[in-house]
């Protein structure tokens, strides 16, 4: 294993401009969450129930909108859904410090729906840039920011509202998206390859979205519920036994694990199957609830966690081969549907399984869960879609 690959990567025009400007605008994004939810317990002075639906709204109307942004990038190019969604998101967190409960309810759903879309653009801009045999790679790098990205957003975000309140905190939310869909707009990398299809002309979705591409969602949906389920049962852990101090920590060392193991996968002379990375990954979540002490957790949580990163950026390696460019933008977003569904539904699930028979059984359901629909895919996988170029293309219509 040597960092070659990653030079390579890096050499090519465009690409380290655009991972940097991935990585800092996703800080915005990933603060948002937190954001709100604060905001509703200690500013609105409700429940943490109320603010669940919040950030459900929010979820909900995510995963309705990013495949629609996305299907409007294949059309109609990067820069206009780019402003029309950052001038939402600035009407959203500016005004949303002064919203009754209600209607910040309602507007969450509208910002969701009209949320910025920075993870698919800039996937869906490295697919474009990198030649099919370097996506590996570039997918891993991507995915190692990512971590970073999530490991500063929520941090920032309670950091700034225990200083400034919450009401300050989401304005500076609002500036900072606008500040991303700035930095987009300026930078405005191409969305598709000089070879790839002629502009204008689509393939029917009919010929790509396939049994097994909805499995290869199904696999990504199975990939962010095993995910969200082993951080709620770290928190569990950590909360039972009286060292909630320590949760930043170990959720830390939780996302250096995949950094590493998304550095040494990147690096490796191949790759492997979503199957493969998703199913090991789900079953060595199993056993980690088995540990006795919190302690113990930091090395049971290692092998799985060295997972994370490979096997989400394998997922998204996969669909951009088998997804034409025409239509790369809408499966990118239909991608993170798949990654917004399974973070919405883990959470109350993980959460009842906590309540109910403690993190022993969260840990080894989450895998479970996890393994079964690996399973299901397997008869999918190997009626694969057939190569963008072989497709049919017929004119769009607008």
């Amino acid at each position: 294993m040597t960092v070659e690959p990653y030079r390579r990567v890096l050499a090519i025009p465009g690409v380290r401009a655009l991972l940097l400007v991935g990585m800092v605008a996703r800080i915005p994004v990933t603060a948002a969450g937190l954001t709100l939810t604060l905001h509703v317990v200690n500013s609105l002075k409700l429940g943490f129930f109320e603010a669940g639906l919040v950030g459900a709204a929010a979820t909900v109307g995510v995963a309705i909108g990013a495949p629609v942004a996305g299907r409007f990038v294949d059309r109609h190019g990067l820069r206009p859904v780019v402003a029309i969604t950052t001038a939402a998101q600035l009407a959203f967190w500016v005004s949303a410090p002064f919203m009754p409960y209600w209607v910040l309810l309602g507007g969450a759903v509208v910002s969701g729906v009209l949320a910025l879309p920075v993870f698919g653009v800039v996937r869906q801009c490295m697919a474009a840039a990198i030649p099919p045999e370097q996506r590996r790679t570039g997918f891993a790098l991507d995915s190692m920011l990512v971590e970073i990205s999530y490991m500063i957003g929520p941090a920032v975000a309670v950091a700034s509202a225990a200083a400034f309140g919450s009401g300050w905190t989401m304005t500076a939310v609002g500036v900072g998206m606008v500040g991303s869909g700035v930095a987009m707009l300026v930078l405005n990398p191409p969305t598709r390859a000089e070879d790839d299809e002629v502009s204008g002309v689509a393939v029917p979705r009919r010929q790509w979205l396939t049994p097994a591409l909805l499995s290869l969602l199904g696999i990504t949906f199975a990939a962010t519920f095993v995910l969200i389920a082993t951080e709620l049962s770290l928190v569990a852990v950590l909360k039972a036994e009286g060292a909630e101090r320590w949760t930043g920590l170990m959720i830390g060392l939780w996302c250096f694990w995949s950094l590493v193991g998304g550095f040494v996968y990147g690096a490796l002379s191949r790759g492997f199957s979503p199957l493969l990375m998703v199913g090991a990954m789900a079953a060595l979540t199993v056993p980690v609830g088995l540990v006795g002490s919190w302690q113990l957790l930091c090395l049971a949580l290692i092998p799985a966690g060295a997972l994370c990163a490979p096997a989400l950026s394998t997922t998204i390696d996969t669909l951009s081969q088998w997804v034409p460019a025409t239509a790369r933008g809408e499966a990118m977003g239909l991608h993170g549907t798949a990654l917004t569904l399974g973070l919405a539904v883990s959470g109350p699930i993980t959460g009842s399984i906590i309540d109910d028979h403690g993190t022993r059984w969260s840990f080894a359901l989450a895998g479970l869960l996890g393994i079964v629909l690996v399973a299901m895919a397997i008869p999918f996988w190997r009626r694969v879609p057939r190569p963008a170029k072989s497709a049919d293309p017929e004119p769009v219509v607008a």
